[in-house]
């Protein structure tokens, strides 16, 4: 079992592992709140640094994407904090500014990883993202089996219990489900859950665990 901390000094064992679990933003799809931030700043009439030293992933953020405050709560919240008077239409376009595409080189890899493992993700995310990138990547995304998004669950990563409630819709023992994350803290409490786990620092990361697992990517990796 891999811990953020000795990332990289054990191979991962092929018959250990029954699925495969993708955090979706940083790891299959990329993002930069830095765009939004810009929008809001040119819409505000402001400079982009002022807007950026406001902006926090502080507590309505995060019951947001727990389902525990709506989109217009948290663009009330969010006006406040930026001290700005932007409406929640355009709050909501520079919110969902976010997405630059897939993440370079990671649909060829979930692809191949498809072949040989059911594949699902676990997204702390909102209820307007999801609408953006559900319609925005929906051919990417068709490989997963089911996406789990913290406001649907009621439960965001790192808690543990939003590990414990995806593991019970999956339906294996946590030590048979292999996490993929960005971040080291859901990477860390995804191991206190007993989930196997993998900091996906860059694509290599991915590429080498799925090697790990005997996953033909259909060229050589060197």
């Amino acid at each position: 079992m891999w811990h953020a901390e000795a990332m990289g000094s054990e191979a991962i064992d092929r018959a250990s592992v029954d699925v495969l679990l993708f955090d979706l933003g940083g790891v299959v799809i990329d993002i930069d709140f830095g765009r939004c931030i810009q929008h809001w700043a040119t819409q505000a009439d402001r400079e982009y640094d002022d807007i950026a030293s406001r902006f926090t992933f502080d507590a309505a953020y995060e019951d947001h994407e727990r389902g525990d405050l709506d989109a217009a709560g948290y663009f009330a919240a969010l006006r406040l904090v930026l001290s700005v008077e932007l409406d929640d239409a355009t709050l909501l376009t520079g919110w969902n500014d976010i997405y630059m595409g897939t993440v370079d080189g990671i649909e060829p890899l979930l692809a191949s990883a498809a072949q040989h493992f059911p594949l699902d993700a676990f997204s702390n995310t909102n209820r307007s993202h999801q609408d953006e990138w559900s319609t925005q990547f929906a051919d990417e995304l068709a490989l997963f089996r089911t996406i789990y998004v913290s406001s649907e669950l009621g439960e965001r990563k790192p808690d543990l219990s939003s590990y414990d409630a995806v593991v019970r819709r999956i339906g294996v023992p946590a030590g048979r489900i292999l996490f993929f994350d960005d971040n080291s803290d859901n990477v860390v409490g995804a191991v206190d859950a007993g989930l196997q786990a993998v900091l996906v620092r860059s694509i290599e990361d991915v590429r080498t665990a799925l090697i790990d697992l005997e996953v033909d990517l259909g060229v050589d990796p060197t």
